[in-house]
């Protein structure tokens, strides 16, 4: 498949995608401390017991290069499409079948998973815990689904405006905070899921159009980007890790805030300032083809990376303790990390191996509706967004919250989307 890749091919966009999801892993493996002692098993969180982690979420908080890279596909996308005539829907239903069609096997998993264990006596509480724990990386799709729905729109005013339309999201955004943080009206901060990420990926928009191309046009970026969190966080109150951390008052994350817009600025002008360089490296056939076989899972790999690290840690208790002894932020627990990562890595493998081909194989374009493929992904992203929040346990019928897990069982049957893509069915 390297040897095949057309010599056009931007392989960087590639390669940030790949190391996206390797920092989001490893991140989310690293806060996770689990404890166990005196027959006791406490969750612990790194970012509130060892605070001075929470600078390290300025690297491992990855999700604006997800928003950038993901501005600079479309971009690709949706051009060609305008160019070849496609329709919006048949755009749209392969979009979804890419970004969806793995996810369902997930959310089946875990419903079973749910009803196993309330049968079993697993007490609601619990379920909803781990199901959260696990299913945190959906919250993702739920906002990058709509912000590809959005995509005539938004490459329409990048067509029009160009930097400009950065510029007038990000002065949406502004506003948000104002009224939320000055005017006291905190429900507004909502709609920064949208104001903050759609300028992001402009600036995927702005990438496939040149405007970072070389390192005086990228650098400003990232020192401006540089320069405004660093005010926001020291300054202006804001919190200085980039990932929600338990018992805090305000989440950069929850919902995203002008930190998070100024992160992405940042990591997006450091991270076009390497692109000459790495782009030369990336032409070797070597780390091009450990790039193109991450990419080939990449989707599998962020969607069950927790469920294994919630099934290890499960596991582990009910061996009495059985690896989770070690205090967290011990000098102890910090040097067991490598084997802790190499634990996780391992138990990823057979998951892949089963769930990867649904990533692998072509899913090709539907002759759904337009309207059926915005209203049923409406709904994906509506039983997404609460299932993130709150997980799936609940008191009622087996444990299981079945509300919000047929929202997006029953959104993804209006939008046509399958488990298994349509070519793999024939």
């Amino acid at each position: 498949m390297a040897g095949r890749t057309p010599p056009a091919r931007n392989r960087y966009v590639d390669f940030l995608r790949a190391f996206s999801i390797g920092a989001v892993v490893v991140g989310h493996w690293l806060i996770a401390a689990p404890h166990v002692d005196g027959g006791r098993t406490f969750l612990g969180h790194m970012l509130g017991i060892a605070p001075w982690t929470q600078w390290l979420t300025w690297g491992f908080q990855v999700m604006p290069v997800f928003f950038m890279v993901g501005g600079y596909s479309n971009a690709a996308s949706w051009s060609a499409a305008l160019r070849e005539n496609r329709s919006y829907a048949a755009w749209l239903s392969a979009r979804l079948q890419r970004l969806l069609g793995p996810l369902l096997p997930l959310l089946l998993v875990w419903t079973a998973i749910g009803i196993v264990g309330s049968l079993a006596g697993v007490s609601s509480a619990m379920i909803k815990i781990g199901s959260q724990a696990a299913l945190v990386p959906v919250w993702f799709l739920a906002v990058y689904v709509l912000v590809a729905l959005l995509v005539p729109v938004t490459y329409n005013l990048w067509d029009r405006f160009g930097i400009g339309s950065f510029w007038l999201l990000a002065s949406a955004a502004v506003a948000v905070d104002f009224i939320a943080f000055a005017a006291g009206f905190g429900v507004i901060r909502w709609t920064n899921y949208l104001f903050v990420w759609l300028a992001v990926h402009q600036l995927g928009y702005a990438w496939r159009d040149g405007w970072f191309s070389g390192a005086g046009k990228a650098l400003p970026w990232a020192i401006g980007g540089l320069a405004v969190l660093v005010g926001l966080v020291t300054l202006a109150g804001y919190p200085r890790s980039m990932v929600g951390v338990p018992g805090a008052d305000v989440s950069n994350t929850l919902p995203p805030t002008l930190a998070m817009l100024a992160l992405g600025c940042l990591q997006g002008g450091v991270l076009l300032t390497l692109e000459s360089p790495v782009r030369r490296w990336l032409a070797k056939t070597t780390p091009w083809a450990a790039t193109v076989l991450v990419n080939g899972m990449i989707m599998t790999v962020y969607l069950w990376h927790l469920t294994v690290m919630v099934l290890v840690i499960g596991l582990g208790v009910l061996l009495e303790g059985a690896g989770l002894g070690l205090p967290p932020g011990s000098a102890a627990w910090w040097a067991t990390r490598p084997l802790w990562m190499g634990l996780l890595a391992v138990c990823l493998i057979p998951f892949v191996a089963v769930f990867g081909r649904l990533e692998r194989a072509a899913g090709g374009p539907s002759d759904v509706s337009a309207w059926r493929l915005v209203l049923g992904s409406t709904m994906v992203c509506g039983g997404l967004a609460l299932i993130a929040l709150d997980g799936i346990g609940a008191e009622g019928p087996l444990g299981i919250r079945w509300g919000v897990v047929l929202l997006a069982f029953l959104g993804a049957a209006v939008a046509s989307v399958r488990p298994v893509p349509r070519k793999e069915l024939a």
